[in-house]
Protein backbone atom coordinates (compact mmCIF):
# COMPACT_ATOMS: atom_id res chain seq x y z
CA UNK A 1 0.00 0.00 0.00
CA UNK A 2 1.55 3.59 -1.07
CA UNK A 3 0.48 6.23 1.12
CA UNK A 4 2.27 10.02 0.53
CA UNK A 5 2.27 12.99 3.19
CA UNK A 6 2.77 16.28 1.64
CA UNK A 7 4.31 18.73 3.83
CA UNK A 8 5.97 22.44 3.16
CA UNK A 9 3.32 24.28 2.83
CA UNK A 10 2.97 27.74 3.97
CA UNK A 11 2.25 31.38 3.53
CA UNK A 12 5.27 33.28 1.78
CA UNK A 13 5.75 36.71 -0.24
CA UNK A 14 6.01 37.09 -4.14
CA UNK A 15 9.49 36.02 -4.54
CA UNK A 16 9.97 33.83 -2.27
CA UNK A 17 10.64 30.38 -1.78
CA UNK A 18 9.32 27.10 -0.76
CA UNK A 19 10.20 23.41 -0.64
CA UNK A 20 7.81 21.02 -0.72
CA UNK A 21 8.63 17.07 0.23
CA UNK A 22 6.33 14.04 0.01
CA UNK A 23 6.82 11.33 1.70
CA UNK A 24 6.13 7.59 0.68
CA UNK A 25 5.28 5.19 2.83
CA UNK A 26 5.26 2.37 0.55
CA UNK A 27 7.52 -0.15 -0.64
CA UNK A 28 9.06 0.45 -4.30
CA UNK A 29 9.16 3.76 -4.10
CA UNK A 30 11.90 3.70 -6.81
CA UNK A 31 9.44 2.11 -8.85
CA UNK A 32 7.29 5.13 -9.09
CA UNK A 33 6.89 7.88 -11.38
CA UNK A 34 6.88 10.97 -9.20
CA UNK A 35 4.42 13.77 -10.37
CA UNK A 36 3.32 17.22 -8.55
CA UNK A 37 -0.17 18.44 -9.41
CA UNK A 38 -2.06 21.68 -8.05
CA UNK A 39 -5.48 23.45 -7.75
CA UNK A 40 -6.22 26.42 -7.39
CA UNK A 41 -9.99 27.53 -5.63
CA UNK A 42 -12.58 27.28 -9.14
CA UNK A 43 -10.08 25.88 -11.23
CA UNK A 44 -9.22 22.21 -12.86
CA UNK A 45 -6.07 20.25 -10.95
CA UNK A 46 -3.21 20.89 -13.43
CA UNK A 47 0.21 19.47 -13.60
CA UNK A 48 3.42 20.83 -12.15
CA UNK A 49 6.07 18.57 -12.96
CA UNK A 50 7.15 14.70 -13.10
CA UNK A 51 10.27 12.73 -12.09
CA UNK A 52 11.01 9.29 -13.34
CA UNK A 53 12.45 6.56 -11.64
CA UNK A 54 15.84 7.22 -10.74
CA UNK A 55 15.34 11.04 -11.47
CA UNK A 56 16.80 11.58 -14.27
CA UNK A 57 14.72 13.01 -16.41
CA UNK A 58 12.15 15.73 -15.07
CA UNK A 59 8.77 17.72 -17.01
CA UNK A 60 7.82 20.99 -16.12
CA UNK A 61 4.70 22.95 -16.78
CA UNK A 62 5.78 25.74 -18.61
CA UNK A 63 4.63 28.07 -16.17
CA UNK A 64 6.97 26.75 -13.50
CA UNK A 65 10.18 26.36 -15.71
CA UNK A 66 13.24 28.06 -14.36
CA UNK A 67 11.67 28.63 -11.17
CA UNK A 68 10.60 25.50 -10.05
CA UNK A 69 13.13 22.20 -9.16
CA UNK A 70 11.68 18.75 -8.49
CA UNK A 71 14.27 15.68 -7.33
CA UNK A 72 13.78 12.69 -5.19
CA UNK A 73 15.56 10.80 -2.82
CA UNK A 74 15.30 7.23 -3.05
CA UNK A 75 16.82 5.96 0.01
CA UNK A 76 14.55 8.46 1.87
CA UNK A 77 11.42 7.07 -0.50
CA UNK A 78 10.70 11.00 -1.01
CA UNK A 79 9.70 13.52 -3.94
CA UNK A 80 10.82 16.90 -3.16
CA UNK A 81 9.62 20.21 -5.02
CA UNK A 82 11.77 23.18 -4.77
CA UNK A 83 9.55 26.70 -5.63
CA UNK A 84 11.51 29.90 -6.10
CA UNK A 85 10.37 33.06 -7.75
CA UNK A 86 7.31 32.65 -6.13
CA UNK A 87 4.05 34.55 -8.10
CA UNK A 88 0.37 35.28 -6.51
CA UNK A 89 -0.86 32.82 -9.43
CA UNK A 90 1.16 29.72 -7.66
CA UNK A 91 -1.53 29.85 -5.17
CA UNK A 92 -3.20 26.64 -4.92
CA UNK A 93 -3.05 23.09 -2.86
CA UNK A 94 -0.44 20.75 -4.09
CA UNK A 95 -0.58 17.40 -4.24
CA UNK A 96 2.29 14.80 -4.89
CA UNK A 97 1.01 11.36 -6.85
CA UNK A 98 3.04 8.08 -7.50
CA UNK A 99 2.33 6.29 -11.08
CA UNK A 100 3.44 2.30 -11.17
CA UNK A 101 3.98 2.24 -14.66
CA UNK A 102 6.71 1.31 -17.01
CA UNK A 103 6.34 4.53 -19.71
CA UNK A 104 7.91 7.94 -19.56
CA UNK A 105 6.41 9.85 -22.26
CA UNK A 106 5.23 13.87 -21.45
CA UNK A 107 1.67 12.76 -22.19
CA UNK A 108 1.79 10.24 -19.55
CA UNK A 109 3.60 11.69 -16.80
CA UNK A 110 1.56 15.15 -17.38
CA UNK A 111 -2.03 12.88 -17.38
CA UNK A 112 -3.51 13.12 -13.63
CA UNK A 113 -5.35 9.85 -14.47
CA UNK A 114 -2.37 7.93 -14.62
CA UNK A 115 -1.93 8.14 -10.90
CA UNK A 116 -2.54 5.30 -9.12
CA UNK A 117 -2.17 7.25 -5.30
CA UNK A 118 -1.76 10.79 -4.17
CA UNK A 119 -1.32 12.98 -1.12
CA UNK A 120 -3.69 14.93 1.04
CA UNK A 121 -1.59 18.16 -0.54
CA UNK A 122 -0.35 21.02 0.86
CA UNK A 123 -1.26 24.60 0.88
CA UNK A 124 0.50 27.04 -0.76
CA UNK A 125 -0.20 30.46 -0.34
CA UNK A 126 1.93 33.26 -1.83
CA UNK A 127 0.88 36.68 -1.02
CA UNK A 128 1.29 40.00 -2.96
Amino acid sequence: QVQLVESGGGLVQVGGSLRLSCANSGRSFSSYVMGWFRQAPGREREFVSAINWRGGSQYYADFVKGRFTISRDNAKNTVYLQMNSLKPEDTAVYYCAADWTASWTPATAMRSSEYEFWGQGTQVTVSS
